[in-house]
C-alpha cells in the first residue's frame, strides 16, 4: 500500500502493536481484540490501535463494528487518509458504492498524493458506472450500445480480478491480515558483466627524464546556498511556524493567489477547513528535517520531512511544496504529501 503519510509509533509501544499484529496473523482475531481493548482501555485515543482494531473487526467478519471504529476515527482524525480508504472497502463490500465513493474523496481531500485511494476511487466509479448501465439496459433493451460497456466491467470485476484495497495498518504495524496486498519488488534487471581487460605486454621501460611535479591546484570550496535558496528556506521555515503557533494570518499569507486547494475545492471553502483544523487544536507543533530546496528562476520546489504533533495525534510524512516569487515575497502555489 502506498502512504503520502503514516502514524508515527513511539518505541515504547511497538511491542504492544507487534504483539497485536502477530495475533492477527496467526488468526486469533478474539485474542488480538481482547489485546488491543486492554491497551484501549488505559490511551483510548491512541489512533494507531483503534485502527488495528478496525482491522481486526473486518478480518473477524464484524464490517458494523470495523465501520462504527474508522468512522469514529474520521471524526477524531480527519487528517489521516487511511480510516477513510478502509471505511469505503467495508462499504464497498456492502454494494453502498454511494458512501464508498464519498469516503475516498474525503482520503484524497486530505491526501491528494494516496495512490491506493484514487485506484479504489476508479473501482468504485466503475461499480456505479454498471449499476447505470444495468438500470439503462432494463429500461431500454434495444440500445445496442450499452451491452458492451456492461460487458467491459463485468470482465473487470471478474472472479480473480482485484477489488477495493484496504489499507495496512501504518507505520510499526506490518500487514495485518491476508487480505491486505503486500508490496512486491521487482528483481533488477540482469547488469551485464564488463569483459575482463585484456592483458597487454608490458613495453621496455625506458629511462625518462624525472619532471618536476606541478604545484597542487587548490580547489574551490563548495558553493554556499544562492541568496534565493536562503530565500525560500526563510519562507518555508516562517509557514511552519505560523502554523506551529496557529497564527492564521500568517499562515494563509504564506499561500500564494495561484495556489490550487486539493480535491475540487475553492480557495474559500480549504482556507475555512484549515482554519477549523488548526485553530481548534490546543497545541500544534510543526517541525521541518531534510530541507532540499531547487530555485529555477522564480519557481522553486522544497521537500522535507515533516514531522506534525497537534494533541495527541503524532503523524510522519513527506511533503513537498511548490513555490513562485511574487514580488519580493516567495508564497506557495501548490501542496503535496508522500512524494
Amino acid at each position: 500500500m502506498a502512504v503520502a503519510a503514516a502514524l508515527s509509533v513511539p518505541l515504547a509501544h511497538a511491542d504492544e502493536y507487534g504483539d497485536v499484529n502477530q495475533l492477527v496473523r496467526s488468526g486469533k482475531f478474539s485474542e488480538a481484540l481482547t489485546k488491543a481493548d486492554q491497551y484501549l482501555a488505559a490511551k483510548p485515543r491512541d489512533p494507531q490501535m483503534r485502527f488495528l482494531k478496525g482491522v481486526i473487526q473486518t478480518e473477524s467478519g464484524k464490517p458494523t463494528d470495523a465501520i462504527a471504529t474508522f468512522l469514529k476515527l474520521t471524526e477524531d482524525y480527519p487528517e489521516l487518509p487511511e480510516p477513510y480508504n478502509n471505511l469505503a472497502v467495508l462499504y464497498a463490500g456492502q454494494s453502498q458504492y454511494d458512501k464508498a465513493r464519498a469516503a475516498l474523496e474525503m482520503a484524497i481531500r486530505t491526501n491528494p498524493s494516496y495512490a491506493t485511494a484514487h485506484e479504489n476511487l476508479g473501482d468504485v466509479y466503475a461499480k456505479l458506472a454498471s449499476q447505470a448501465y444495468s438500470k439503462a439496459l432494463q429500461l431500454d433493451s434495444s440500445n445496442t450500445g450499452v451491452q458492451p460497456k456492461l460487458g467491459l466491467i463485468r470482465d473487470l470485476f471478474a472472479p480473480g480480478a482485484k477489488g477495493v484495497r484496504p489499507a495496512a495498518p501504518a507505520a510499526a504495524a506490518p500487514a495485518a491480515a491476508a487480505k491486505v496486498p503486500a508490496l512486491v519488488v521487482k528483481p533488477p534487471a540482469s547488469v551485464p558483466v564488463a569483459p575482463a581487460p585484456a592483458v597487454v605486454a608490458a613495453a621496455p621501460v625506458k629511462p625518462a627524464v624525472v619532471a618536476a611535479a606541478p604545484a597542487a591546484v587548490p580547489q574551490p570550496a563548495p558553493a554556499g546556498p544562492s541568496a534565493a535558496e536562503k530565500d525560500v528556506d526563510a519562507a518555508v521555515r516562517a509557514w511552519a511556524a505560523a502554523w506551529s503557533s496557529k497564527d492564521m494570518g500568517r499562515y494563509l499569507a504564506a499561500y500564494g493567489k495561484e495556489f490550487d486547494p486539493p480535491g475540487d475545492q475553492s480557495r474559500k471553502a480549504w482556507e475555512e477547513d484549515r482554519r477549523s483544523r488548526i485553530v481548534g487544536k490546543s497545541r500544534i507543533s510543526v517541525t521541518l528535517n531534510n530541507l532540499e530546496i531547487q530555485v529555477s528562476g522564480n519557481k522553486a520546489v522544497a521537500k522535507f520531512r515533516q514531522d506534525y504533533r497537534a494533541d495527541a495525534l503524532n503523524v510522519s510524512s513527506r511533503k513537498t511544496l511548490d513555490l513562485v516569487k511574487a514580488g519580493d515575497r516567495w508564497v506557495i502555489v501548490k501542496e503535496s504529501t508522500g512524494s
